[in-house]
């Protein structure tokens, strides 16, 4: 009987220990805001979609704290174009634009093989770019586009630059997610939404693809000893083009007119959707396998903060074979039984 006692209040000590540490944590994460990342010099760090949007708050935020930022972005026009505009606003960054389109794995392996012949080092990959609620299209290699971009291409490009993470010290990869993942569902039997496609539903998907993988990197990351941290993110309610171009896309110009509206009245700018990637990107207590979102009003708007992401997302049979199936779709394998380091 002592001994069941014992049992239990030890269980209940590390649960309150445990309950703590959480409260700490969001108490900490209560204010926190751009002026609280440290200092990035002598950091390399890779924003997929630099050019727009969070991807471009992100851009500018790393170059003002010091760190080298290599733009990945589909149009180098575009990503030139917001390089120049980031530079007005801080002279010295140190913006580095190159294509990296995640709608072709060619592009995204020229990308991370150009990359590793130019850096030996990988501080944080944040893979942020992303599409949402398309009409059904394809990527140039065939696969449904939503499903495509925003996991696929993200997954080939991370295993392409798992060597170059794997060799510097501390690194992260942070995996730009979205509170649709809770309505997302993986259909291994449709991955490619062939048989029946809604667009927020194979968005949803994507997104949910988005945590599973994320999750999943971290796990194998940790049994193979690397020191590396996959953690995911989500912006809330953001202001971004994405709003506009789903707008456009389900009702043309007064789709994308209503978005526009309705962005202003009631979304976060993206400075301030931009947080939790930054957050989860920098701050020092984060830690592999969190998912960091905004903690105001229904997790859409606010401060970042650690969170819970959805039961299906904690599903470590359906991440696993997610990982196989997207192993088999982009022919990227990723080697975690080969120690990697640094020369």
């Amino acid at each position: 009987m002592a001994s069941g006692n014992q049992a239990m209040a030890t269980a209940l000590s590390f649960g309150t220990t445990f309950l703590c540490v959480q409260s700490v944590k969001r108490t900490m994460a209560a204010h926190w805001s751009e002026s609280d990342m440290p200092s990035l010099a002598d950091m390399t760090i890779v924003v997929t979609g630099a050019n727009s949007g969070l991807g471009y708050e992100g851009t500018r935020a790393f170059a003002e704290k010091g760190a080298t930022v290599v733009m990945a972005c589909r149009s180098t026009e575009r990503g030139e174009q917001a390089a120049r505009e980031i530079r007005q606003h801080v002279s010295d960054g140190d913006l580095d634009v190159r294509e990296c389109d995640l709608a072709d794995l060619s592009s995204v392996a020229r990308f991370a093989e150009e990359y590793t012949g130019d850096y030996d080092e990988l501080h944080v990959l944040c893979n942020n770019a992303g599409v949402m609620a398309l009409p059904r299209s394809e990527t140039a290699d065939g696969f449904e586009k939503q499903f495509g971009i925003n996991h696929l291409g993200h997954f080939a490009l991370t295993g392409h630059l798992l060597d170059v993470l794997a060799a510097t010290d501390g690194a992260r990869v942070v995996t730009q997610s979205s509170g649709a993942h809770r309505q997302g569902e993986i259909d291994f039997e449709d991955l490619q939404r062939e048989r029946s496609y809604g667009r927020w539903s194979a968005y949803a998907q994507s997104k949910l693809a988005n945590v599973l993988f994320g999750y999943e990197l971290d796990r194998r990351s940790s049994e193979a000893d690397l020191d590396l941290a996959s953690v995911v993110c989500h912006p809330g309610y953001a202001d971004t083009d994405l709003q506009r171009r789903a707008g456009e896309a389900g009702g043309g110009v007064v789709g994308a007119a209503l978005a526009t509206v309705v962005n202003r009245l009631f979304a976060q700018s993206s400075e301030t959707g931009v947080l939790p990637m930054l957050y989860a990107a920098t701050h020092e207590d984060i830690e592999g396998g969190e998912y960091v979102g905004p903690g105001g009003l229904m997790n859409m708007r606010g401060a970042p903060e650690p969170q819970r992401s959805s039961d299906r997302s904690d599903d470590e049979d359906t991440a696993a074979r997610l990982w196989e199936r997207s192993e088999d779709l982009t022919g990227v394998t990723y080697e975690f039984d080969v120690p990697v380091t640094a020369e």
